[in-house]
């Protein structure tokens, strides 16, 4: 009889052993997939500074929209350096649509379209748009694999208790998605941005469940 009660304890250390190595791999993936949109946000924040400098000389009466990208910028990094994820979010967002409110400005001014220093910055800012999606699926396809560990039954018994926490999943805003309207005085209204516009960027990331920013799980 006693050989049983021991088997018992030692498939159960194994079971806790197993669960909790997988509860970790997860979780560092998890948390891997979000530096990598981290990295692009970064990236992003960079290269506005750039591209300001290079458009304000053909743009001086678009101060409005200068100016709105200027400080969407400087609080998408305030945002950042905070770690509230709800800042993060909202933030980036803003940021992303006016951007985009920038570049369907820019249609208007052919001379600066022309400037080979302003079409390479679009393009890499659109292309860093593009990994921040491609990131945003990566990060959140772990984050559904990583959660459902958590609340699946036995392991959803002692993850709690091991000190593991849903990651909430990496979303946009509504906001985010919609199509800038951009006024400019007597000629048309702006439409859909051109093919070099930037797309919608995701909203900012982890911890809490429907939240977004950085995983704060160590």
């Amino acid at each position: 009889m006693g050989w049983i009660v021991v088997a018992i304890v030692i498939l159960l250390v194994l079971w806790l052993v197993f669960t909790y190595n997988g509860l970790i791999s997860a979780r560092n993936r998890t948390q891997e997939a979000w530096s990598e949109i981290d990295v692009e946000l970064k990236r992003r924040h960079d290269l506005i500074p750039n591209l300001m400098n290079t458009v304000s000389g053909y743009m001086g009466h678009e101060r409005g929209t200068l100016e709105a990208v200027t400080n969407a910028r400087a609080n998408a990094v305030a945002a950042g350096a905070t770690g509230d994820p709800a800042k993060i979010g909202a933030a980036e967002n803003m940021l992303s649509q006016s951007l985009r409110s920038l570049f369907a400005v820019s249609e208007n001014y052919p001379d600066l379209k022309a400037i080979a220093a302003f079409t390479n910055l679009q393009e890499t800012l659109t292309a860093t748009e593009d990994k921040l999606e491609f990131s945003r699926r990566f990060y959140n396809g772990n984050v559904r694999d990583y959660n459902i560990k958590l609340q699946t039954l036995p392991t959803s018994l002692i993850a709690g208790v091991l000190g593991f926490k849903a990651f909430g999943f990496f979303q946009a805003d509504d906001a985010d998605r919609a199509v800038p309207v951009v006024n400019f005085g007597n000629s048309p209204q702006g439409g859909p941005p051109s093919p070099g516009s930037l797309p919608p960027s995701a909203g900012s990331g982890p911890p809490p469940m429907g939240s977004s920013g950085p995983p704060p799980q160590t």
